[in-house]
């Protein structure tokens, strides 16, 4: 994309320092990840799309009214994943941006199902990504791992089909850590999924489905209860629930905070009213991630300067909110230990050079 939808007023000192810093993100889409240069490239391979295969205008095509139209574009570009060779791709591409942004660990969320239905095999999709990860790790250091999601309007097929494809042994890929549930949230209730998220958890997975992001208080409640969240993708409307905030802080369930993302889908009219104060302030651990960023002509460097200006943040600040990101994330102690260790050189070689 091209300028981001928010440009926060950060000085230029702590957007240099949030560049350099070692960081992991929880919350942010395979095919939401897909760089203009990428989009145009599989728009061009799959030329029956309605996707422009010009990069500049993409820009236009990622303006949205509102979440479903959000819905609708994001659909259409999930079509362009029709081959393995595609999905490869995309995947290794979005590592690859993600390393020049200092990411050193991300969860990054896929919807299986999207590309089974179009007809990509399964085993053939499961070794794209894995082929994927290994070369980036290799290649960028950038550790990936996998949260497979349930496209909710998609219905309870989806929701089979993608339990299935988490816990079939032979299919199950190695960087998988987490089961979610995305997609729209109105008229699509949170309770209905509760046996395929039992069949994950049972089989190891951690629990991360979306919530509360375009509905209110009740859904966030709803997944705690019948999905057992470890963490809440958005969790915009908990604000409005101080016995929820109480609730997430007192169980320590973070929240993978997208500011952009709420705002260019409309959950959120604008920075102003943007809750991560909120969360912050009632001891909720926060998270900052990307979502979808070139969707939203956004990254999670620009992120990082959004709640840094959000929350009144200087260096030290933003160490701290990267740090939660690796403390709320299913990276091996071993490899969260590193990750903070990254965090906390940087931080201190950065200070004392001022």
């Amino acid at each position: 994309m091209t300028e981001p939808l928010v440009d926060p007023d950060v000085p230029g000192g702590l957007r240099a320092f949030i560049a350099g810093l070692p960081k992991a993100e929880l919350h942010v889409h395979h095919v939401g990840s897909a760089s203009p240069r990428i989009v145009a490239e599989l728009a061009a391979r799959h030329r029956d799309s309605r996707v422009p295969t010009d990069p500049e205008a993409l820009a236009g095509y990622f303006t949205f009214t509102d979440f479903a139209h959000f819905i609708d574009v994001y659909l259409s570009v999930v079509d362009l994943i029709r081959t393995p060779e595609d999905v490869r791709l995309l995947t290794y591409e979005v590592a690859r941006d993600m390393a020049r942004q200092k990411v050193r660990y991300a969860e990054l969320t896929i919807t299986p199902f999207s590309s089974t239905r179009r007809g990509i095999d399964a085993a053939a999709f499961m070794d794209a990504i894995e082929d994927a990860r290994k070369a980036a790790e290799a290649e960028f250091g950038t550790v990936l791992r996998w949260c497979f999601d349930i496209p909710g309007e998609a219905g309870l097929e989806a929701a089979e089909e993608t339990a299935r494809l988490a816990t079939d042994d032979r299919l199950r890929p190695e960087g998988l850590v987490s089961f979610g549930l995305g997609g729209p949230e109105i008229g699509v209730a949170r309770p209905q999924f509760k046996p395929y998220f039992d069949r994950a958890v049972a089989a190891g997975l951690r629990s991360v489905p979306h919530a509360g992001e375009t509905t209110g208080p009740g859904t966030v409640w709803d997944a705690l209860t019948y999905l057992r969240a470890d963490r809440i993708g958005h969790g915009t409307s908990a604000a409005r629930d101080p016995e929820l905030l109480a609730h997430l802080a007192d169980r320590g369930v973070a929240l993978e905070v997208c500011p952009t993302s709420n705002i260019a889908t409309r959950a959120v009219p604008d920075l102003a009213e943007h809750p991560i104060r909120a969360f912050a302030e009632a001891g909720v651990l926060v998270t900052v991630n990307s979502d979808d960023p070139p969707m939203f002509g956004t990254d999670l460097n620009n992120e990082y300067a959004v709640a840094a200006r959000l929350l009144d943040l200087d260096e030290r600040g933003v160490a701290r909110l990267a740090k939660n990101a690796v403390e709320a994330s299913f990276l091996d102690p071993a490899g969260r230990a590193r990750v903070h260790e990254e965090i906390d050189t940087y931080t201190a070689s950065w200070l004392a050079a001022r």
